[in-house]
């Protein structure tokens, strides 16, 4: 399925800021069943320092700078990519195989051994860990631990906007049951990492529908965020999305991956300012075929 994607993120401030510094990774990248035909990031103001390149994990980043009071900023993303359906046989080996099967792998970026120990966001929990290990049935492959561990998710957790914010951690909220994309994503990545399962977060975009019978509405679609779970060196990298149950397919656009949400953020920086700011954003994803 090929999609036109249509971002735009507004910032504005009670006082004008000063010295902002932005890392944001906001475009959408090539690989694992996806391919970026065009892309482009304009930002208004223009900033006074721009650098575009790529990080460690081949994600886009663009870092920006403005030297001179703003008080709004405006990012606009305009990209064209084409999504492949998720493959559908299992070609895991079993779950108690993969350790030696891990052993194996070098240390380039995408490798399966960057993504099994705790990072930043993501570090052991007990409550979290002995959840996964009750939710995968005895001699399970790799791809049948992943779905079961995405369905219990789902099955134990509420979806609530208003539950958690940024900075939640797993634990807080696991323990609470209710969350957004993000607690979803990171939790059932510490119940995967628990069971050996090399795991990370993907950010991205997802194409939503219209309740039947309605007309599509501009810039209802979303950003939103999922689990890549490496699954041995046949079957590869793997997506769920614990939020709605089910693997990531043809409706949804990789923008970025990495070890937790601390790598992929789409904004991320520091600005000197006082009062409060405010944030809006819309997000278009348009079927071409």
């Amino acid at each position: 399925m090929r999609y036109d994607i249509i971002l735009t993120i507004d910032y504005s401030y009670a006082s004008a800021s000063d010295q902002v510094r932005n890392i944001l990774r906001l475009m959408p990248i090539s690989g694992s069943g996806q391919r970026v035909e065009t892309a482009q990031l304009s930002i208004e103001p223009a900033p006074d320092e721009r650098r575009d390149g790529r990080d460690f994990f081949g994600n886009a980043i663009s870092a920006v700078a403005w030297h001179r009071p703003v008080e709004k900023i405006a990012f606009c993303l305009t990209a064209r990519a084409e999504r492949a359906p998720p493959p559908l046989a299992d070609l895991s080996p079993p779950l108690a195989d993969l350790p030696g099967q891990i052993a194996g792998t070098d240390l380039s970026p995408g490798s399966p051994q960057h993504f099994l120990a705790p990072s930043y966001r993501i570090v052991p929990v007990a409550e979290i860990t002995g959840f996964a290990r009750a939710a995968v049935p005895e001699g399970a492959s790799v791809r049948d631990a992943v779905q079961a561990v995405g369905h219990a998710l789902y099955r134990a957790m509420k979806y609530d906007a208003e539950a958690t914010d940024v900075g939640t951690t797993p634990a807080q909220a696991f323990a609470a049951r209710h969350g957004v994309c993000q607690d979803f994503t990171q939790i059932m990545i510490a119940g995967l990492r628990a069971l050996g399962i090399p795991a990370g977060y993907v950010s991205g975009f997802l194409r939503t529908y219209p309740p039947p019978g309605q007309p599509r509405l501009a810039g209802v679609d979303a950003m939103h965020a999922w689990v890549a779970a490496w699954a041995g060196p046949v079957q590869g990298w793997i997506e769920f999305d614990p939020t709605n149950d089910q693997w990531a397919g043809e409706d949804y656009i990789t923008v970025a991956i990495g070890r937790d949400y601390a790598d992929v953020a789409p904004v991320r920086g520091a600005i000197r300012t006082a009062g409060a700011q405010e944030s809006t954003q819309a997000v278009d994803v348009i079927p071409l075929d």
